[in-house]
């Protein structure tokens, strides 16, 4: 199979040889020297593929006049002139002049700056008619173009009316770029149709050699659009073949044979029995899948998707037993220690309802009571262990482990979902928890592979929150109102802001707010953030729990799973200065528990757009889908989910924030055409290949099954 640069793999043995001028080095293009190269590799285009791949980003209109004086400056324009006199520059720093006129007499002159006079005496003799196109201004009144974009003889095709505008790296220039692009756009070959006829035909889409045409040559701004038919189709393309490569995955991690652990319901039916309110539908419908993928013999796959405060803990527990009641053992990781001692508080009620034993093992534990735990473990006393990254450590063994828990997905990697999968005697069945609604393109791009529940209905004891947005000239006001809730008994959270590191840290600017706020309250105010020793941190957020202190001032160390159902109050500071998902996170914090609750956005006047649209989106809705939505439109995707720890593939021209649209088709479709043609051995299956191979999806085709 043939390599991706760097190549793992051989030309000989897999792509197309079709494909062979698209995938020869950048250098083979007329035009491209060693320097062009060079400057290309900065922008990761390296073959004629990647600039075929590449599209305008943006263009110009030039309108071709008669006159000189039927232009609007500033606009470019195009029009045929008659050059009358040169006027060389007198001093180092003038420019080099040249008067021109038009047919009517109208006069323009072209102003050269640092030009060599030999060069314009070439291209502008004395006498000359030229046909000139650029950006006319105004100079005292008189009409020049500085720097003409196109200078050519009467009798040449003139520019085009539209002229893209490609995205350009340090020695590159526009029509370097024009002119690369249309020497690889000759070595496309003739593709047959990969996308299903019916989808083609529905969306009007053209063939992909038409579609890169029309892309790469767009008559107006309307045609740069991601919607348009060109854009739209070759956007799926990319997306059909990733999805490929996630179906051909999932397909992978099916065959793995998993250990069918079918529950009776009995330890289920015991929790259940025991709430306060029965399981909203989502929390019932998501269960349901779960077990009936740990029944089957294939290994399951899952992620569990919750908006905040949906319920996953009841999910995960009601999961856990069921790998209980087939005789094996659960775990459940999380990312931090806070959150894994959280979640065991938070289970260890509803597994004394069942009668199973959980423990809980972090970094933590130490000497005697770690290897009591250890020995429990391993004999099969302890039914569901909670933990942390400690769980991976070579020590640490099951008796029988029929399902892994993740919490936090996008805190850990790939690598290590494989480590945790080797625990068992046989790989676990995994289940993967999100608290970040993630928009539906998102998830599908970055967990496309796993099969998807989601929880999008609140539990019936949840509260609404009261969201405001309140100027920071006003916190003494806030304090006083503090003051008075807090006599009545209220807890309330304070989160300090993000700082610009140049300016203090952000630990800096919650001890000052904290030692103020405890020279207004005294004793009842506490203070926790991601630098404090384990114990003391636990010790803060135990009094807060139990009501020694009513005030809790923190870093964004409790943005995610901090359960104080008696906590009413979050004021968050500098609110602004927060992503929309974290505040969104922020504020599930409260409306846990019976009491009504508030939520204070506190901002700096003046607020820019962005902070403008961010703070009163989420003082309008508490639906966090509704607000990833959002989040993706004004940040994009790779921030959405920190590009680092994503996975998110990059597209070219696939744009998740504006086609989400695509990915599902996509999804659809590559998992129907799989389950038709497992081994992509029909015309469209072949052609499938073809576009896997340009696609650069080569590492999924030691997943097709052959015959």
């Amino acid at each position: 199979m043939a390599s991706h640069r760097g190549g793992r793999m051989t030309e000989s043995k897999g792509r197309p040889p079709a494909l062979f001028p698209l995938f020869a080095g950048i250098e083979t293009l007329p035009g491209i020297g060693p320097k062009a190269r060079a400057a290309l590799e900065q922008m990761g285009v390296t073959r004629p593929r990647d600039l075929v791949m590449t599209l305008p980003t943006g263009g110009i209109a030039r309108r071709r006049i008669a006159r000189i004086a039927d232009a609007r400056p500033p606009e470019i324009v195009t029009l045929t002139l008659t050059v009358s006199r040169h006027h060389a520059p007198t001093a180092r720093n003038r420019p080099w002049r040249v008067h021109c006129s038009d047919d009517e007499g109208g006069d323009v002159t072209l102003v050269f700056f640092r030009a060599r006079g030999d060069w314009i005496a070439s291209q502008l003799p004395v006498g000359a008619r030229r046909l000139v196109s650029g950006k006319t201004e105004l100079f005292d009144g008189l009409a020049q173009m500085i720097h003409p974009d196109h200078i050519l003889p009467e009798g040449d095709p003139p520019p085009a009316g539209f002229e893209p505008v490609y995205p350009l790296s340090a020695g590159l220039t526009q029509k370097m770029m024009a002119r690369g692009v249309e020497a690889a756009l000759t070595r496309l070959p003739d593709f047959a149709e990969w996308i299903d006829p019916q989808l083609v035909a529905a969306r009007g889409w053209p063939g992909m050699a038409a579609a890169l045409d029309q892309a790469h040559h767009p008559a107006s701004a309307r045609d740069l659009s991601p919607d348009v038919p060109c854009r739209a189709r070759l956007a799926y393309d990319e997306f059909l073949a990733h999805q490929m490569t996630l179906a051909l995955v999932r397909r992978e991690k099916r065959r793995l044979r998993g250990r069918p652990s079918a529950g009776d319901g009995g330890l289920r039916a015991r929790v259940l029995a025991g709430l306060p309110w029965p399981p909203t539908g989502a929390q019932s419908r998501a269960v349901a899948e779960i077990a009936a993928d740990m029944a089957s013999d294939r290994r399951m796959n899952r992620l569990l998707q919750g908006d905040v405060g949906a319920g996953k803990t009841l999910v995960a527990l009601l999961a856990a037993l069921v790998a209980v009641e087939a005789g094996g053992q659960a775990v459940l990781m999380a990312p931090t220690e806070i959150l894994a001692r959280q979640h065991a508080r938070a289970l260890e009620p509803l597994a004394r309802l069942a009668g199973v034993r959980l423990a809980a093992l972090t970094g933590r534990d130490k000497g005697e009571a770690r290897a009591m735990i250890l020995t429990d473990l391993a004999e099969g006393r302890i039914d569901i262990l909670v933990g942390t990254h400690a769980v991976f450590q070579k020590d640490v063994a099951f008796a029988d482990l029929r399902l892994a828990i993740i919490d936090e997905q996008h805190r850990f990697g790939v690598a290590q979902r494989l480590e945790l999968s080797a625990k068992g005697h046989e790989p676990p069945d995994m289940l993967i928890m999100t608290a970040t609604p993630i928009p539906r393109s998102l998830a599908l791009s970055q967990y496309g592979d796993l099969d998807l529940s989601v929880l999008d209905e609140k539990p019936p004891g949840r509260q609404p929150i009261t969201t405001v947005m309140i100027g920071d000239h006003r916190l003494d006001e806030v304090v006083a109102r503090l003051d008075s809730a807090m006599e009545k008994g209220a807890r309330a959270y304070w989160v300090c802001p993000l700082v610009d590191e140049s300016e203090v840290s952000d630990l800096t600017a919650a001890e000052a707010r904290f030692t103020a706020l405890r020279a207004r309250f005294g004793e009842r105010v506490r203070m926790v953030h991601g630098q404090m020793p384990a114990d003391q941190r636990d010790a803060a957020m135990a009094d807060f729990a139990s009501g020694r202190a009513q005030l809790l001032v923190a870093t964004t160390v409790i943005e995610v799973g901090v359960d104080v159902p008696e906590a009413t109050i979050m004021v968050i500071e500098r609110a602004e200065s927060f992503g929309l998902a974290q505040l969104h996170q922020l504020r599930g914090r409260v409306g846990r528990g019976q009491g009504a609750s508030t939520c204070l956005l506190m901002y700096h006047a003046p607020l820019n757009e962005t902070g403008t649209r961010r703070l009163t989106t989420l003082r309008d809705t508490e639906d966090g889908f509704r607000i990833a939505e959002v989040d993706l439109e004004m940040r994009g995707a790779g921030d959405v989910i920190g590009t680092a720890q994503s996975g998110l593939p990059r597209f070219r021209i696939g744009d998740l924030e504006h086609q989400a649209g695509l990915m599902a088709v996509a999804q659809t479709d590559a998992r129907a055409l799989l389950e038709r043609d497992p081994d992509l051995s029909s015309p469209r299956g072949q052609a499938v290949r073809m576009l896997m191979w340009l696609m650069q999806q080569d590492q999924a085709f030691r997943l097709i099954s052959v015959g």
